[in-house]
This record gives C-alpha cells, structure tokens and sequence, in this order.
C-alpha cells in the first residue's frame, strides 16, 4: 500500500529505496525529493551465499534474530511481525524428518 511512501522522507536526495512490497508510489514525488524507487527484487547467487556461508561460520557475521516459531506456527510468526517493533529476524524452523 501508499505506507511504503513515508520511507521517502527519510532518504537522502539521491538515496534509493527498494521496497519489498511494491506500493503506490508517485514519479513525480520521487523526482521532487531527488530519490530513487526501485521495483528490484532480491535474487539468489551462489558466490555470494557460499561467501556469506564462510563468514558466519568464521564468526565474522552475526544474525539478529527477533523470534523462532516451528513451521507449524506460521501463523504465529505473522501475528509477530504485524504487531512491529522488530529486533532482527523472525525465523521458523523446520523439523528434521
């Protein structure tokens, strides 16, 4: 939805947003606060997940992880993430079979 919009005023001129969810967005707002509104979406790469796999098993990279929820309590993990107020990621975990 047009909440993405109220991350705008808190770019730089020639900063870059790349929301998640794709909202409403105007072109000429953008424009006026000389920012950039990017549809990207994030994609996998091998060279750099292996990279980042060696990083965090050197210690080098550490994860903030808000909650974990086993995978049957999605829902759960969603109720979460909409009340806010995040402190890093919520992850959910899958049985080993």
């Amino acid at each position: 939805g047009s909440g993405s919009r109220r991350f705008l005023r808190t770019l730089k001129r020639g900063g870059s947003l790349y929301p998640v969810y794709f909202g409403e967005f105007d072109d000429e707002e953008n424009a006026e606060l000389g920012v950039t509104v990017t549809a990207t979406q994030v994609r996998s790469n091998g060279t750099q997940l292996a990279e980042l796999g060696r990083l965090l098993d050197a210690g080098a990279l550490r994860v903030a992880i808000d909650s974990t929820f086993p995978l049957a309590d999605a829902r759960a993990a969603h109720e979460r993430a909409a009340r806010g107020h995040i402190r890093g990621k919520i992850v959910l975990t899958v049985a080993q079979g």
